[in-house]
């Protein structure tokens, strides 16, 4: 069984749990307070969340890289469309934008709001990327605007990916998205196995 190493409330973990639970596989997840402990350490040498541990010696530590494993060993998924390159190419687009224009600026601003001193929570560097993921923002709502789905008509990887990464722009920065883009996280967050998720992630 994989085991899953998170934060209670990690969203990046959450995106595994979540797919875990649209694929009906069965994992457990183990909890890590802050500062992490040496052990874990061990297993991840950045001490970041989350982690995947699965039979084999497999150890991976990123959330897409993780998410992409979990649905190329344990697929075929239409949450991961290989045999259709129409739909594979944007499905793996949206999945890594997720990250890479989304999680990648909300670290540091997530730390310039929270640990920076008054003088640098609103330098230019923070003034920037916030205006490089509220692009990334308003591109999703455009991409969602009509649509259910990021790929088509059916959830993917993709919406797993980013729809987590907006979560922690809503939640953490108190992020406002825009009325297409609300209801797409409305409609995903009422899915029965991202619920399931959900609860699994809090309890960690």
């Amino acid at each position: 069984m994989m085991t899953i190493h998170n934060f209670a409330g990690g969203a990046r973990g959450l995106r595994v749990m979540w797919l875990c639970e649209e694929m009906g596989l069965d994992y457990s997840v183990k909890a890590h307070g802050f500062p992490v402990s040496n052990a874990y350490r061990a297993l991840n040498p950045l001490g970041t969340v989350p982690s995947l541990e699965d039979a084999g010696g497999v150890v991976l530590n990123e959330s897409v890289a993780i998410m992409l494993y979990i649905a190329q060993t344990y697929g075929p998924t239409p949450l991961l469309p290989s045999g259709e390159p129409a739909r594979l190419a944007p499905c793996l687009q949206w999945t890594l934008f997720g990250e890479t224009e989304i999680g990648m600026n909300l670290n540091p601003l997530l730390a310039a709001h929270f640990m920076a001193g008054d003088a640098d929570k609103r330098n230019w560097s923070v003034i920037g990327l916030e205006q490089r993921l509220q692009r990334a923002i308003d591109h999703t709502a455009r991409a969602v605007r009509g649509n259910d789905y990021l790929v088509g008509n059916v959830l993917s990887l993709a919406d797993i990916s980013v729809s987590c990464g907006v979560s922690i722009w809503e939640g953490a920065l108190g992020g406002k998205p825009p009325p297409e883009l609300r209801d797409y996280q409305d409609r995903l967050r009422a899915r029965p196995a991202y619920q399931r998720a959900s609860a699994q992630c809090k309890g960690t």
